[in-house]
């Protein structure tokens, strides 16, 4: 642990989209009914993104992502649980009382959006399984991982319009109905068909094909 920055972590919130539901990757931990969003500690010879896009393969496997930065989650009691006690003793692992890693940490998150039709993801030796979970419909989390996908959500939400080239998530060619799928499903709600289709060409951003 001397390798690491004490008291800061990265957490990526990991959004994905395959033309029915919005859903997030969480991982299980090993013999807990807990889980957690993809994320971990900073190297001192590292940047953030660069400790994100890290902890991120390292978690998952997933890279080359377009990572967003979306906030800094600080609250005094975001981590005062026994959740890293209980992950350390599942391990075999004894660390002083007063060890950092039992006190007060920032997190900085990260969040994307993918097609997670298209992915596989793998756990690693603190996690037995990953899972994707409808937003709306997550299971026991830890730490304050609500508050961040709640707050990465908004973002995502927010930043769609100027995002969407970026997460790449429809072919070259695509349909204005299936563009307005994808807005209705990320942002849940529906527009009608007229006024969706004048947002979208009043941003500039897309190329009419014959």
């Amino acid at each position: 642990t001397k390798n690491f920055v004490e008291h800061v972590s990265v957490d990526c919130v990991i959004f994905g989209y395959n033309k029915e539901k919005l859903r997030v990757l969480l991982l299980k931990y090993h013999d807990l009914d807990l889980w957690s969003l993809p994320g971990g500690f900073v190297f001192h010879d590292e940047d953030l993104r660069e400790a994100a896009e890290r902890v991120l393969y390292e978690r998952t496997h997933l890279k080359n992502l377009f990572l967003d930065q979306f906030h800094t989650f600080g609250r005094i009691n975001r981590t005062q649980n026994n959740t890293h006690q209980m992950l350390l003793k599942n391990k075999g692992i004894e660390v002083e009382k007063d060890h950092w890693i039992f006190q007060r940490f920032i997190t900085v998150g990260y969040c994307s959006l993918i097609n997670y039709s298209l992915v596989e993801t793998f756990p690693d030796s603190f996690n037995e399984t990953c899972e994707w979970f409808d937003v709306n419909e997550l299971p026991n989390l830890a730490f304050d991982h609500q508050r961040i996908i709640e707050v990465g959500l908004k973002h995502l939400r927010k930043n769609l319009d100027t995002r969407m080239v970026a997460y790449n998530l429809l072919d070259e060619k695509f349909t204005m109905n299936d563009l307005q799928k994808l807005y209705e499903i990320v942002l849940g709600e529906k527009f009608r068909r007229n006024n969706f289709q004048r947002k979208i060409l009043s941003l500039n951003m897309l190329e009419r094909m014959e």
